[in-house]
């Protein structure tokens, strides 16, 4: 297990530098500094010279990849790829290009609350969805199931928006249960959390209970199942225990899917009740033009997305022993 670990870490070095450099070549070369430099200075009434003075002040004045203008080993780091991408590999995320903010402090301070509103919202959902999919897989090919099914496909058929400005509306301007949108510190928050904990959770039943339902009902029909029912166990017994247990290697597949939004939360969620966290700072940075910010973001969500894959492998082997790593 030891070696197959290391192994996995070594294969994800080279992703990690591949991503960093594709992620520099969109930022690089087809968005030029100079391009850069209009968006965020304005588009009109933006002098060459002012281009050229924000270029310098913030880096980007140098070539692109390669500087033939050094020597040795300078051609290559004295370069806006160098200086701006190479640093990412060892979390350096530098500083913004809009009001020079140091993005580190940032990402550590925004990422708590994405966590306080995407960790109950996951982890809530993930149960209720897996329950509510049991159920349609117990009462197969019945009115329960078909008409679970039905919702849940109105369910997911529904924009997420219309949730959120419907339980804005409903739950926090008419019955004024929740507040609408804002934000505090400590155990004050958990009141700014609660709605748009629930919204998510319900914008994530169809698709969570059409998928996990297809998954179970995979599974029982499969020999061993039919082995646990010959043995005299009851239908329940068979899907909550056996069925479950087999069926985790396509639900952890899914999961790790929503690893790195644990850390970004919700990036519409998080702009329309104003909650302070890495997707509302991702959106207002897209929004400003700062593609400090932006590239910096891209390259921690490929990060941890790669984490999540090698946790999900080796999380196999812990949920069904026939998987094996040589």
């Amino acid at each position: 297990m030891l070696s197959y670990i290391i192994r996995r870490i070594l294969y994800a070095i080279p992703i990690i530098i591949g991503v960093n450099v594709l992620t520099a070549l969109l930022f690089f070369y087809v968005n030029k500094p100079d391009d850069m430099a209009r968006k965020i200075l304005g588009e009109k009434n933006v002098t060459p010279a002012a281009i050229e003075n924000w270029k310098r002040d913030h880096g980007y004045n140098l070539p692109s990849f390669v500087n033939t203008e050094e020597e040795g080993v300078k051609r290559v780091t004295e370069t806006i790829f160098f200086q701006k991408s190479v640093p990412l590999l060892w979390f350096d995320f530098g500083r913004s290009d809009r009001n020079n903010i140091d993005i580190g402090r940032e990402i550590k301070t925004r990422m708590w609350p994405s966590l306080a509103i995407s960790l109950p919202m996951f982890t809530a959902g993930l149960v209720i969805n897996l329950f509510l999919a049991m159920m349609l897989a117990y009462y197969r090919a019945t009115y329960i199931d078909m008409w679970g099914v039905v919702l849940a496909v109105v369910l997911m058929s529904v924009s997420t928006l219309f949730y959120i400005i419907g339980g804005q509306y409903i739950l926090g301007k008419i019955l004024r249960l929740f507040p609408i949108s804002g934000y505090d510190t400590g155990l004050h928050a958990a009141k700014f959390l609660v709605l748009p904990v629930i919204i998510g959770i319900i914008a994530s039943i169809g698709v969570g209970v059409r998928f996990y339902r297809t998954v179970f009902l995979e599974e029982i029909n499969k020999d061993h199942i039919r082995t646990a029912r010959a043995k005299g166990l009851t239908e329940g017994r068979v899907l909550f225990k056996h069925a479950l247990k087999n069926a985790m290697i396509p639900v952890l597949t899914n999961v790790v899917v929503s690893i790195p939004f644990l850390f970004y939360g919700s990036l519409i969620m998080e702009t329309f009740f104003a909650i302070p966290g890495l997707g509302n700072f991702t959106i207002d940075a897209i929004q400003s033009q700062d593609f400090a910010i932006v590239r910096s973001m891209v390259y921690l969500g490929s990060i941890l997305y790669i984490i999540g894959l090698i946790i999900t492998d080796i999380s196999y082997t812990l949920v069904d022993p026939r998987v094996r790593f040589e």
